[in-house]
């Protein structure tokens, strides 16, 4: 994978970690990041600050693909993985009753951040996100590709 992709790649996963839904360019590789509409308490101001980007996304709808931050149970996944890979079988027992109990988001947070493998987490939960942006990338740039082989074909502008 050359290194403009993999940084594009990489720069997806980070703002999706940080809640931002994501919107790509495909014609100039341009990406979009909006805070989750669903975590902004005033609307209006969202609106306000967030402009300029909304419009952006508004005019260039057909060019983007959308990458939206994970859902609960997707993130629980990740945190599942980690530990299921864990050689400390200490902390891989003390993380599964955590995700197991009430509250594993932020049980799992404050065990990890107050062992040796907080870096281990951090690297893990990152390779994945890559790995998932960078597996829709392709699939929706083959889809794209395929698509304008269809319209070209028989006869549609592919403007």
């Amino acid at each position: 994978m050359d290194n403009s992709k993999q940084n594009i790649i990489r720069e997806f996963a980070q703002e999706l970690d940080c809640g931002n839904d994501c919107y790509y360019n495909l014609k100039n590789n341009e990406i979009i990041a909006i805070p989750n509409f669903s975590q902004i308490a005033d609307e209006t101001e969202f609106k306000e600050v967030f402009q300029a980007d909304l419009t952006r996304v508004e005019k260039q709808k057909a060019d983007l693909i959308k990458f939206e931050v994970l859902e609960s149970f997707e993130s629980f996944k990740i945190m599942e993985r980690f530990v299921e890979q864990l050689t400390d079988q200490k902390l891989q027992s003390e993380l599964e009753n955590v995700l197991a109990s009430k509250k594993p988001f932020q049980n799992f947070k404050y065990v990890i951040d107050n062992s040796e493998f907080r870096k281990d987490w951090f690297e893990f939960k990152q390779s994945v996100l890559e790995r998932i942006v960078g597996n829709k990338l392709n699939r929706q740039k083959a889809y794209a590709q395929q698509l304008i082989k269809f319209m070209l074909k028989f006869g549609f502008s592919t403007k």
